[in-house]
C-alpha cells in the first residue's frame, strides 16, 4: 500500500469511521466504517465504499438503493483515526429508512422524537432487494463510472415526481463524475475544459433553439431543445460548484408566492443594495 494510507491510524480490526457530510449543506448524512480497501477503493472510484461490520465485507453506498455518493474530498483528523467525505448524495437520500440523513431524530424531554420526514418509502427503494431494506447492505464489488444513460436507467424507472427528480440528480452526478475525464472521449470534460465563457455562450446557443421552436410550434422539437438547454445548464451548474438539488430547493421556497411579489422583491433587494453602496 501506498505511504499515504499508512497515516491512517486504524483500529484493531482495521477499521476506522468515515463521517459523510453533504457537500453543498454541510449537513452530516451518516456515519459508517472503512478498512484500508474501503478506502482506496473510495478514492480510486470517486464513489464511497465502506466495510460491513455485520456481514464482513465491502459494499458500495446506494448499490442496492441507486442512492450513490460521488464523493468531492476526503479529509483525515488530527489523529489520524477518522476520514471525513464530502460527497453529492443521489436522490437527496442517504438513510436505508428513506430520509435524507441518519441521524433524523432529535433529543427532546425524556425521548428521541423524530423530526425529519420520510422521502420515499423504503420499500420502494429496495424493492430489487428485499434484504437491503433491513439495512443488510449491498453487493460486495464497487463500480466505477458508469455512463449517462446507465446511470439514469434506475431513475428513469421510477415513477411520479420523485423519479424525475431523482434522474435529474443523477444526471448531475455523472457530469460532475466527467468533468475531470479525457476531452478527447468526454463532451463534458472537453466542454468544461475550455475557456471558461464557453458553457455560457453555449447555453445562449440552446435558448436561441429553444426559442425557434417554439416559434415553430413543434412539440416534439420544444421537448428535444428544452433538454439541450437543461443539459448545458447543469454543466454550468457543476462549473460553478452547485447542484440542481439547490435550484429545486429554491423553486419549492418561492412555491406559492406570487411571481410578481417575488419579482417586487427582487427589485427592492437591488434599491437596497444601490442604497446601501
Amino acid at each position: 500500500m501506498s505511504a499515504w494510507i499508512d497515516q491512517v491510524r486504524f483500529d484493531a480490526q482495521g477499521l476506522v469511521p468515515a463521517i459523510v457530510q453533504d457537500r453543498a449543506t454541510q449537513r452530516v448524512l451518516m456515519v459508517a466504517h472503512m478498512n484500508r480497501e474501503a478506502l482506496s477503493q473510495t478514492i480510486a472510484s470517486g464513489q464511497a465504499v465502506f466495510f460491513s461490520r455485520s456481514r464482513g465485507r465491502l459494499w458500495q453506498k446506494g448499490e442496492s438503493s441507486g442512492h450513490t455518493q460521488t464523493v468531492h474530498e476526503v479529509r483525515i483528523d488530527c489523529d489520524g483515526d477518522v476520514i471525513l467525505l464530502q460527497v453529492t448524495q443521489t436522490g437527496g437520500i442517504a438513510c436505508h429508512t428513506g430520509r435524507a440523513s441518519c441521524f433524523y431524530s432529535r433529543w427532546e424531554p425524556d425521548c428521541w422524537r423524530v423530526v425529519d420526514p420520510v422521502l420515499k418509502d423504503p420499500d420502494e427503494i429496495y424493492a430489487r432487494d428485499p434484504a437491503a431494506a433491513a439495512g443488510q447492505g449491498g453487493s460486495t464489488t464497487a463500480s466505477g463510472s458508469a455512463s449517462a444513460s446507465s446511470a439514469l436507467a434506475p431513475m428513469a424507472a421510477a415513477a411520479g415526481p420523485m423519479g424525475q427528480t431523482e434522474a435529474l440528480c443523477r444526471l448531475a452526478d455523472v457530469i460532475d463524475q466527467r468533468r475531470l475525464a479525457d476531452p478527447e472521449k468526454s463532451y463534458v470534460a472537453r466542454l468544461l475544459q475550455r475557456a471558461p465563457d464557453a458553457v455560457l455562450k453555449k447555453i445562449g446557443e440552446e435558448a436561441t433553439e429553444t426559442v425557434m421552436a417554439c416559434k415553430d410550434g413543434q412539440a416534439e422539437r420544444i421537448v428535444s431543445e428544452t433538454a439541450d438547454l437543461w443539459f448545458h445548464c447543469l454543466v454550468m451548474l457543476a462549473q460553478y460548484g452547485l447542484r440542481p438539488e439547490q435550484v429545486i430547493d429554491e423553486l419549492v421556497r418561492r412555491e406559492g408566492l406570487s411571481g410578481l411579489d417575488e419579482k417586487a422583491a427582487r427589485q427592492a433587494q437591488v434599491r437596497d443594495g444601490r442604497s446601501d453602496g
